[in-house]
C-alpha cells in the first residue's frame, strides 16, 4: 500500500448506505474529476465500476483505503446537475445512491467483472494425470489464451462446469483472474473509395482494360461511379452491393487487388433524419389563448398545468413552446408515460424538428441508449428535444429549458420495483428547478394532486383548453346495463345487443372500433364444475390465467406457466369452466361475431418485441385493421383519425378495486379511452357496459364532469386522510417465512405507533400476499401537512435500523416507498 494523502469517495452500483473511500496518487488527483468512472476492488474478489463523487484529502478513519485499479474516462459522463438530482432523490425517496446509479446509467457504462480462466504458466503440467473432462479444458486453453466460465460450460456441454474448474485450480493447472470489459461498442459502417492511383484518366482507362475479363468487377466499378456522381456522401458497401447486384466477396476481391480501399465510419444506431422540415401548424384561437396563458403563468410560476380535453390539440401547444425554447439554444425533455406513444409522437415531432430529436426508453438496446446519453451529455444538435419514458429524467442535461410531462396523471410514471421508487413527474419538477427551467404538466384528466396544487394551493399555474380541435363534438357516452341485458337474454358472449348494433353500423360505414378490457389473457380463472378447484400459482397466492394462443396457464406476477390441463388436477373431472374474460377472449368473440373483419390485439403479450407497438399502431392507422382490442395501452393519448366507436367491455372490474385511488383511476381510464373516439368531423360514440349504470363515477364519465369527480374525491381524501391532504409512506416487509414476516411486521408497527400514534395503519397482508414465494406485509404511515417530512423520515430510518439489528429480523427485506401512488 503506497502512502497517499489524496482520496476519492465513490458511488458503487450496489445499495450501500455510505460511500466508500479509495486512495489515489497525486497525478490521478490532478486528472480525476467528479462524475468520472473508476474501476475499484470491492470485497475479496470483485471489481466494480464506481463513479467519483468527491476528491479530497481526508483519511478514512474506520478502514485503510484501497487503491483504485484504473481510471475509465477522460471526461465526466455524469454532470453536477445529475449529482444534485441523485442526492435529492436519495434523500427524498429513502434509497441509496448506489440504487440510483444502477437505475440512471445505461448498464453498458457499468463495466462488469467477468471471471477469466487462464493456463498456469508457472507449473509443469503432466496431461496424463488429467481426467477426460479436465483434459478438454486444458486442450482448449492450448489454443486460446483465456476462456470465460460460460465458454468452458459449452466445451464440456454442461450447465455447470464449476466443479471441474475447481479441480483444475486445485491441481494448479489453471488460474483465475477478474477482467473488466466495456460493453458499449460504437456501430461502425463499412465504406469504400477508389484507390488514389486511379485518379488520372490514363490509369482509369488501364483499369477498365484489365477488368474486361472480369465483367462483374467492371460492373461494380461502373456502379461506384454512378453512385459517386449522384451523391456527394461517402459510399457504403451495402449501397454498392445493392446498386451493382454484386456479392460482398466480389467487392472484397477488388479491395484485395488494391483497386478499392475500405474504411469504417462510426454512426448512430438510431437517427431521425428528415430532409423536409415542415412549419408548425398555426394554432386556432382557443389554442392561442391557452398558449398565452401558459407563457403568462410561467412569468410568476415554474410549473403550469394544462388541462385540455381529449383531442383539443395539446401537442400543437407543446410544439409552439418547444420552438421558443429551441430558439434560446436550450434543451427540451418531453416525457410520455408509455413507449407506445413514442412512435406516433416521433413522426409528428420529426416533421417539425428534423434530426434534433432523440428518443430514450427501455426497448432501446444498450448501445442505442449509450449513444443518446452521449449526445445529451455533449449538448449535441441531435438531442435538442429528448422524447422518452420515465428513465429519461436521468439523462445528463446541461442546458435544460423546458420539461413537458404529457398525460401527467399516468401511474406508469411511478417506479415500484426495484429502488429507486421515484415518481418521474415529481422528479422532473425538481430537475427543472435545478436549471431554473419551466415544467408543463398536461392531461385531459389531471391527477387529483396536480389539480389540487393548481386550483386550491395555487402552487402551479393553470391553463385550460375546453373545446376539441376544429370544434369537433365530444363523443356521446351511453351506459349499457348488462344485468338487464342478461335477464332479457340479449347478450352474445360478452357483447350486448346495443354494442353489436353500434359495431355493425360503424363497420358498415367503414369506420374503426376500439374495444377496451383491462385484463390480458383469455380467462383469469379456470374452475372445475365438479369440485370447484381452481389452478393456483405455486409461487404466488393468485389464480393462473388461461392464455389460449399458447394453450397454457400463466401467472402474471412471476411468469410461472403450465400446459392447460384436460382434467381437474384435484378430482379428475373434465368439466373445466372459464370465469371472467380478458383481451384474448374478446378477440375470439369478435372473430365469431364479425368473421370478415380484421382484428388486432394490443396488450403486454403482443407488444414484447422492440417494434411491436409500432407495427400494431401503424397497421391500425393505415386501416389494415378494423377492430383493435386492448388493455390500458389503447387509452394512452394515441391519435387515431378514423375511430367512430369505443366499447368498454366491463367498467365494474375497474371500480371494484381495493385502492383509495380506484375511482379516480377508473374515471381517468374511461375518459381517456373515450377520447380515442370521433377525433375528426364525425361525432364518436362510447358504449360502457356495466352491472351498475347508476354508479357515481360512471355518471360523471358519461357527462365528462371532471370537476365533480375532483371535488367528490377531494372530500373523501379529507375525511380519510389520504393524499393530497396527507402524504403517504408505505413500508413493506418481505420474507419466505410467513411467521417471520408476521412477527417482524408486528414489532415494526408497534415501534412506529409509539412515534406516529394514530397515523400508522396496519400491518396488513395485501390482497395478493405471496409473490415469488415471498410473503408481503404492509404498514402505511400518513403524514399530516404540518408534520416535518424530514424528521418523519429520520424517525422511520432509525426504527428500520433498530429492526435490522435484531438477529431474528435481519433476513427480512424492508422496502420503503415514499408517495406510494
Amino acid at each position: 500500500m503506497f502512502n497517499s494523502n489524496h482520496f476519492i469517495d465513490v458511488i458503487l452500483p450496489i445499495p450501500l448506505e455510505k460511500q466508500f473511500t479509495y486512495a489515489i496518487t497525486q497525478a490521478e488527483a490532478g486528472f480525476l474529476k467528479k462524475g468520472m468512472r473508476v474501476a475499484v476492488p470491492f470485497g475479496k474478489r470483485k471489481i466494480y465500476t464506481a463513479l467519483v463523487l468527491d476528491i479530497h484529502q481526508k483519511v478514512p478513519e474506520a478502514y485503510e483505503a484501497k487503491e483504485i485499479h484504473q481510471i475509465l474516462d477522460e471526461q465526466p459522463i455524469v454532470n453536477e446537475f445529475q449529482m444534485k438530482l441523485w442526492q435529492w432523490m436519495s434523500s427524498y425517496y429513502m434509497c441509496t445512491l448506489g440504487d440510483i446509479l444502477r437505475a440512471a446509467l445505461p448498464s453498458a457504462f457499468l463495466l462488469e467483472s467477468e471471471t477469466n480462466i487462464v493456463l498456469n504458466k508457472n507449473e509443469k503440467i503432466n496431461d496424463l494425470e488429467l481426467k477426460d473432462d479436465e483434459f478438454l479444458v486444458y486442450e482448449a486453453l492450448q489454443h486460446q489464451s483465456s476462456l470465460k466460465v460460460r465458454d468452458i460450460n459449452n466445451i464440456l456441454d454442461k450447465k455447470n462446469g464449476l466443479p471441474i474448474i475447481k479441480r483444475l485450480i486445485t491441481k494448479n493447472v489453471i488460474t483465475v483472474e477478474e477482467e473488466l470489459y466495456e460493453k458499449y461498442k460504437p456501430k461502425l459502417v463499412r465504406y469504400v473509395k477508389l484507390n488514389v492511383v486511379y485518379s488520372s484518366e490514363d490509369k482509369l482507362q488501364e483499369l477498365f482494360e484489365t477488368l474486361t475479363r472480369a465483367p462483374k468487377q467492371r460492373q461494380i466499378i461502373l456502379s461506384f461511379f454512378t453512385l459517386n456522381s449522384t451523391t456527394k456522401k461517402p459510399i457504403k458497401v451495402s449501397d454498392l452491393i445493392k446498386k451493382s447486384e454484386a456479392s460482398s466477396a466480389q467487392i472484397k476481391a477488388l479491395v484485395n487487388k488494391n483497386i478499392l480501399e475500405e474504411y469504417y465510419l462510426q454512426t448512430d444506431r438510431v437517427s431521425f433524419e428528415n430532409e423536409i422540415i415542415s412549419d408548425t401548424k398555426n394554432l386556432n384561437s382557443e389554442q392561442t389563448i391557452t398558449l398565452n396563458n401558459l407563457i403568462k403563468s410561467f412569468k410568476s410560476q415554474n410549473v403550469a398545468l394544462l388541462h385540455g380535453v381529449t383531442s383539443s390539440g395539446k401537442t400543437e401547444v407543446y410544439v409552439k413552446l418547444i420552438e421558443t425554447i429551441l430558439k434560446q439554444g436550450k434543451q427540451v425533455l418531453y416525457l410520455v408515460p408509455e413507449i407506445a406513444l413514442t412512435s406516433q409522437l416521433v413522426s409528428r415531432l420529426n416533421a417539425y424538428f428534423g434530426n434534433q430529436i432523440a428518443v430514450y426508453h427501455s426497448r432501446y438496446s444498450l448501445n442505442e441508449r449509450v449513444e443518446v446519453w452521449n449526445h445529451v451529455l455533449n449538448n449535441s444538435d441531435k438531442a435538442k428535444v429528448v422524447l422518452g419514458a420515465r428513465s429519461s429524467v436521468f439523462l445528463p442535461f446541461s442546458n435544460l429549458g423546458l420539461i413537458i410531462v404529457d398525460e401527467e396523471h399516468e401511474q406508469s410514471y411511478k417506479q415500484f420495483d426495484p429502488a429507486p421508487r421515484y415518481h418521474a413527474r415529481d422528479t422532473a419538477i425538481v430537475l427543472a428547478n435545478l436549471f431554473k427551467a419551466k415544467t408543463l404538466l398536461g392531461s385531459a384528466t389531471p391527477s387529483v394532486e396536480s389539480f389540487f396544487n393548481a386550483v386550491k394551493e395555487k402552487k402551479y399555474g393553470l391553463a385550460e383548453l375546453n373545446t376539441r380541435y376544429n370544434n369537433v363534438l365530444m363523443p356521446e357516452i351511453e351506459l349499457v346495463d348488462i344485468k338487464d341485458k342478461q335477464k332479457r337474454k340479449r347478450m352474445r358472449g360478452h357483447f350486448s345487443d346495443r354494442l353489436i348494433e353500434e359495431m355493425t353500423e360503424a363497420l358498415d360505414n367503414d369506420y374503426q372500433i376500439i374495444l377496451f378490457q383491462n385484463r390480458r389473457g383469455f380467462s383469469p380463472i379456470i374452475e372445475c364444475h365438479t369440485c370447484g378447484h381452481s389452478p393456483q400459482c405455486s409461487n404466488c397466492d393468485v389464480s393462473l390465467t388461461y392464455h389460449q394462443y399458447k394453450n397454457q396457464l400463466r401467472c402474471h406476477y412471476c411468469g410461472y406457466a403450465i400446459a392447460m390441463p384436460n382434467n381437474c388436477t384435484a378430482c379428475g373431472s373434465s368439466e373445466l369452466d372459464n370465469k371472467g374474460f380478458g383481451t384474448e377472449q374478446i378477440e375470439e368473440e369478435v372473430k365469431v361475431l364479425f368473421p370478415k373483419v380484421k382484428v388486432a390485439r394490443m396488450d403486454l403479450d403482443t407488444t414484447r418485441g422492440k417494434y411491436s407497438y409500432e407495427r400494431i399502431i401503424t397497421s391500425f392507422e393505415q386501416h389494415e385493421v378494423d377492430i383493435l382490442v386492448g388493455t390500458q395501452m389503447v387509452t394512452k393519448g394515441l391519435d387515431f383519425r378514423n375511430v367512430k366507436l369505443v366499447g368498454i367491455m366491463n367498467a365494474d372490474s375497474l371500480l371494484n378495486f381495493p385502492d383509495f385511488r380506484a375511482h379516480e383511476r377508473s374515471f381517468q381510464l374511461m375518459q381517456q379511452v373515450a377520447g380515442r373516439a370521433g377525433r375528426t368531423d364525425v361525432r364518436g360514440k362510447v358504449l360502457i357496459q356495466t352491472y351498475n349504470p347508476y354508479h357515481k363515477i360512471l355518471q360523471q364519465v358519461s357527462t365528462n364532469d371532471y370537476l365533480s369527480m375532483f371535488y367528490e374525491q377531494l372530500d373523501e381524501r379529507y375525511n380519510y386522510k389520504y393524499p393530497p391532504i396527507y402524504r403517504l409512506i408505505k413500508i413493506t416487509l418481505r420474507h419466505r417465512d410467513y411467521n417471520k414476516v408476521n412477527d417482524g411486521a408486528e414489532w415494526m408497527a408497534k415501534s412506529l405507533g409509539q412515534v406516529f400514534k394514530q397515523y400508522v395503519l396496519g400491518p396488513e397482508f395485501p390482497p395478493i400476499s405471496r409473490i415469488r414465494n415471498q410473503y408481503h406485509k404492509n404498514i402505511l404511515i400518513k403524514i399530516p401537512q404540518n408534520q416535518s417530512l424530514l424528521k418523519t423520515k429520520e424517525a422511520i430510518l432509525k426504527i428500520k435500523n433498530s429492526f435490522l439489528s435484531i438477529k431474528d429480523f435481519r433476513p427480512i427485506k424492508v422496502i420503503l416507498n415514499v408517495d406510494n401512488y
